[in-house]
Order: C-alpha cells, then sequence, then structure tokens
C-alpha cells in the first residue's frame, strides 16, 4: 500500500484540497455529501487500498478549508462539473466513481453527462428521485440556509452540543457511530465567515431546484456499465425503497443491503462496505 498524500489542486472554482494513496489498482474517486469532507471515507480507504489506488476531494459543500471563488457555481451540476474538472486535471480515465449522501447525487449526475472517465459507479445510501434534500436533516440544513450566514453560523453553532448532533434533524439519523466526525465537520463553519459564505450558496442553490434527481433520475438507464447500489436496511433518511428503485433503473445495477447502519456506511460499517466495493471491481466487466 502506498502512502496516502494530501495534496491540492487549482480548479475554476477555486483551490480543492485532495487525498491520494497512489498505487496501481482500480482507481476509486470517492465522493461525500453536504457539511462533510474527505475524512468520511477514512475507514473504507484505510482497507481498499491495499489493492485500489483511493482519490478522494473534500468538495465545497460545506465542511472545506479552501473557500471558493466568489463567483464559483456551488450548485450541484456545478459541483458535479467539478468534479469532471478533478477528474480531467488529473489524468483520471476509467475510474469507480462512489458517492454516499449527496455524493452519490453528484455520481448520478455524473453518470447522466454522458463522460467517458466513470467506467462504473457505486451509490452508497443517496439522495434519490423526490427525497432532495433528503429527510429530516437535508430539510432542516436547506432551511437553515436561508438565514444570512452570519446568522446560518450562529444556528450551526448549536451542533457544538452531541445532544443536538444526534437529533434526528441533525446528523442523529446519519450515522450510529461517527459523531466524533460529525464534530469535526461542523468546524469551517463555526470560524470561517468564507466558509459559511460558500454553504448557504450550496444550501441556497439546492433549495432553488429540487426537482433535480428527478429528472436525473430519468436519464439513470442510459448508463450501460456496471453499477452497485449499496444501501443501508435500516435508513431512516435515504428511504431503502429507493436503493431497490435505482438498482433497478441501471441496466448493470445490482443491489446490496448493509444491516446495523444508518445512511453514512463508510463511518457505520466501513469493513462490510471495503469488502462490497472490493468485490464489485473485482467482477468481469461485461458491458
Amino acid at each position: 500500500m502506498q502512502e496516502k498524500v494530501r495534496a491540492t489542486i487549482e480548479l475554476s472554482a477555486g483551490t480543492v484540497e485532495y487525498e491520494d494513496t497512489g498505487g496501481e489498482g482500480p482507481v476509486l474517486v470517492l465522493l461525500h455529501g453536504l457539511m462533510m469532507d474527505a475524512s468520511l471515507w477514512d475507514g473504507p480507504v484505510a482497507d481498499l487500498a491495499a489493492d485500489h489506488r483511493c482519490v478522494v476531494p473534500t468538495l465545497p459543500l460545506g465542511a472545506h478549508r479552501r473557500a471558493m471563488h466568489a463567483d464559483a457555481d456551488l450548485s450541484l451540476p456545478g459541483v458535479a462539473r467539478l468534479v469532471a474538472e478533478f477528474l480531467n486535471r488529473l489524468g483520471l480515465r476509467d475510474v469507480i466513481l462512489v458517492g454516499n449522501d449527496t455524493g452519490g447525487a453528484l455520481v448520478q449526475l455524473l453518470m447522466c453527462d454522458g463522460t467517458d472517465r466513470v467506467g462504473r459507479a457505486v451509490l452508497v445510501s443517496c439522495d434519490a428521485f423526490d427525497n432532495f434534500p433528503p429527510g429530516l436533516t437535508g430539510k432542516t440544513l436547506v432551511l437553515s440556509g436561508k438565514l444570512p450566514p452570519r446568522l446560518f453560523g450562529l444556528f450551526m453553532q448549536q451542533m457544538r452540543l452531541r445532544m443536538l448532533r444526534r437529533l434526528p434533524i441533525a446528523f442523529g439519523w446519519l450515522t450510529r457511530r461517527g459523531d466524533a466526525a460529525t464534530a469535526r465537520w461542523i468546524g469551517p463553519v463555526l470560524h470561517r465567515p468564507d466558509i459559511r459564505r460558500d454553504a448557504v450558496r450550496v444550501l441556497r442553490a439546492a433549495a432553488a431546484d429540487t426537482g433535480l434527481l428527478l429528472s436525473t433520475a430519468a436519464r439513470l438507464p442510459g448508463f450501460k456499465r456496471p453499477a452497485l447500489v449499496v444501501w443501508a436496511a435500516e435508513d431512516r433518511v435515504m428511504p431503502p425503497e429507493h436503493g431497490r428503485r435505482l438498482a433497478a433503473l441501471l441496466p448493470q445495477g445490482r443491489l446490496a443491503e448493509v444491516a446495523d447502519s444508518y445512511t453514512l456506511v463508510p463511518l457505520d460499517q466501513p469493513a462490510e462496505l471495503a469488502r462490497l466495493i472490493r468485490e464489485f471491481t473485482r467482477a468481469p466487466h461485461t458491458g
């Protein structure tokens, strides 16, 4: 296994931090959701890096540490284009694109844009269909994004208290075991006005396009390459029915359900998720 390298890259929207394990195996590019960073994937990457190259960007979704340019497009389609630019700049082709939570929404957008850089896709308990913004957590977060950035920061100050982070309207229904990660992720918006500005822009753009993933779902049958849908069987934010529907829509889709986990499977069941991804990447490519 190569030592994980932390690096930055200058993209059109601003500077993006990323981690890269290097190596000669299949390339996994792993995407996180709103108010999260690359550390979402630390558990699975520690396992998968033995025989995969794992590339994990921290996207400008509210827990990033490098503010974007004032004119950057921070809508989900804009962030998906930023991911495509990231792949292009790093010369990454035929990648296995993996997304959890809103990272899975970004993967869906990239599956539908015709790029030849995505060889396979893995959707892990994610926003889909009409569940956008997802559940109580997403709806509360997007509602808070209507506040001015300074007041949004004051609202987020409440999340410093574990008892409030564990509420269903916060991170309580997203993860069973990952509270330490969620406490870390809120740091940038608590202390950085420029990150609060970016977060509010992301949330307002999401509120303005709630039908985005319904139109995206109509195009998913056009993704003819292998796809794995991994869903938390007890998910309270992303309906398990949506996992079954996504797998059925994809011509080469298959479904795997994970027990004893909420939405953030990389935090709650990292070893099982790594096993499922490895099994998928080793399967023969029939498309």
